[in-house]
């Protein structure tokens, strides 16, 4: 059995096996500890702490986050980014830009962090983007009309150092901002999110006997730059999970696939004792 043989043979025994005991365990108490903070299974509360002045030579700039002249730390949720993108996207002002910096500003982050990479790196995306001027429309169209993967696919190397672990939280906004076709809903894919797939697939792998050395889940969860059908994968997954943690006693019966993926994000970022 060739490698992509035995990579699609593991893909097929995870979505058979979905999570196991251990981990359905572990975010029921994740749940329990974070019910009061997402009430009814929404995640929309999950905020980030962000510093506006480190923002301030970014533009287009969404009224809705802090103004830049703020030199203190500020907070976005993420019902306060999908309320901005609804408002670019849905109320077709063509503000795919503006989008675009909601979404990453929400990704980033790092309230009290130094002055970093993060605004020198957006401005570079800005600037690529004008090189390839219809990539974000593309992408959401792509996402209204085809769905989740093909609009990844439409965005994957469209714009150069704009990598999946944040245009996927774009198409993820998007998604919630009612911007997306039949099918399932996009959702955060980055490196954080790879690792705890990796892991699954390795344990997964050496029951099974598909992957004793774990190379075949180290390959295909690799840290970035997943292929379309990887994140088909993933999507896949992470509903079918969502829809088994909603069959335990443990977890929100309505909640959607991204309280799994905030679940999942914030468990992998806790510090360990």
């Amino acid at each position: 059995m060739d490698r992509q043989a035995r990579a699609d043979a593991l893909d097929r025994e995870m979505a058979t096996r979905l999570l196991p005991e251990a981990e359905l365990a572990a975010l029921g108490n994740w749940w329990a500890e974070n019910k009061a903070t997402y009430p009814e299974g929404n995640p929309g509360p999950h905020a980030v702490c962000y510093t506006p002045a480190r923002w301030v030579d970014i533009t287009p700039w969404p009224k809705r986050l802090a103004d830049p002249s703020v030199t203190g730390d500020a907070w976005v949720s993420r019902a306060d980014v999908t309320s901005m993108v609804a408002d670019a996207l849905q109320l077709q002002r063509g503000a795919h830009k503006e989008a675009l910096v909601a979404t990453y500003v929400w990704g980033k982050g790092k309230c009290g962090s130094p002055k970093g990479s993060g605004p020198a790196t957006l401005a570079e995306i800005l600037k690529a983007v004008e090189e390839n001027p219809t990539a974000l429309a593309d992408a959401v169209e792509a996402l209204r009309e085809r769905g989740a993967q093909d609009a990844y696919a439409a965005l994957r190397k469209a714009i150069s150092g704009f990598g999946p672990a944040f245009f996927t939280k774009f198409l993820y906004f998007a998604g919630k901002a009612g911007v997306v076709a039949a099918g399932p809903d996009p959702l955060i894919l980055d490196g954080v999110l790879a690792c705890r797939m990796r892991s699954l697939a390795t344990a997964v792998g050496q029951e099974t006997g598909l992957d004793p050395d774990g190379s075949i889940a180290a390959w295909v969860w690799a840290d970035w730059d997943w292929t379309p059908h990887r994140y088909g994968v993933y999507l896949a997954f992470m509903h079918a999970a969502s829809r088994q943690l909603a069959r335990t006693d443990t977890w929100p019966t309505d909640a959607g696939p991204d309280l799994l993926e905030c679940a999942l994000f914030q468990r992998c970022r806790a510090p360990r004792h």
